[in-house]
């Protein structure tokens, strides 16, 4: 007998603590809504930077507003959890980067320097995701080994975490299916930092939107492809029985 599906908010709470979906990577199926962590945690995570955006253009490009409106649709998301007695990791996650971007903003002035904290996270990201692959641990092998029960358990936990290092063509695989993850960091920085430079922040604020969520579901369904075909493909070549 399967085991029951988590329900949606488990889910979501799951893939904020675990890197917002990396645990979908050892699924036997991909779905990239539950992956980003339901419609609700999407919402969730587009709603502020959105309502800061929209908000800072519809009043002028006028500041204060656009900070309020998008630190009060933070704080919403988490009443509303607590309310429903429904987990509120993805909604406390949320709050904590737009409470970092609104004093930001507020101390120096610059509408711009709301997205400052992200841009920093993405070079945080990258820069470890890197040092993984290089220090032959990539990322994603790492996710494969905490959160797939399939394997035998060898040499205690970390053992057991690791234990695909043993074989050479696997950790290959898990180190490419571990650079999709650096060339996405890397991708948004090249792009929003002229964006954050030249004070572009209608087209900073775009540009975080369509990089964030859908980016990283192409990202997780590429890793998932090179996961679940190293998964498919078999340990050794099959021996032939004794003449």
């Amino acid at each position: 007998m399967s085991e029951p599906r988590p329900a949606p908010d488990e889910r979501t709470s799951e893939g904020a603590a675990g890197g917002r979906g990396l645990r979908a990577l050892t699924g036997d199926e991909f779905s990239a809504t539950d992956a980003i962590g339901g419609w609700r945690g999407a919402a969730e995570s587009v709603a502020p930077g959105v309502l800061f955006v929209v908000v800072y253009l519809v009043a002028g490009q006028r500041m204060v507003p656009a900070l309020v409106a998008s630190l009060g649709a933070a704080l919403l998301a988490v009443v509303v959890r607590v309310v429903q007695r429904t987990p509120v990791t993805q909604a406390f996650s949320g709050v904590l980067g737009v409470v970092v971007g609104v004093v930001w903003a507020w101390r120096t002035g610059r509408a711009e320097d709301y997205f400052l904290y992200g841009l920093w996270v993405n070079v945080a990201y990258g820069l470890g995701t890197l040092a993984t692959i290089v220090a032959g641990f990539p990322l994603v092998g790492l996710v494969v080994g905490l959160f797939d029960n399939r394997g035998p358990l060898t040499g205690g936990s970390w053992g057991r975490v690791v234990a695909w290092r043993s074989d050479r063509a696997l950790a290959r695989r898990y180190a490419l299916a571990t650079w999709p993850w650096v060339a996405m960091f890397a991708l948004r920085l090249v792009v929003q930092v002229p964006l954050y430079r030249s004070a572009q922040v209608a087209w900073l604020g775009t540009a975080k939107l369509v990089m964030g969520l859908p980016l990283t579901a192409l990202v997780l369904w590429l890793s998932w492809r090179l996961v679940r075909r190293s998964a498919a493909s078999p340990a050794s070549p099959p021996t032939r029985p004794a003449p």
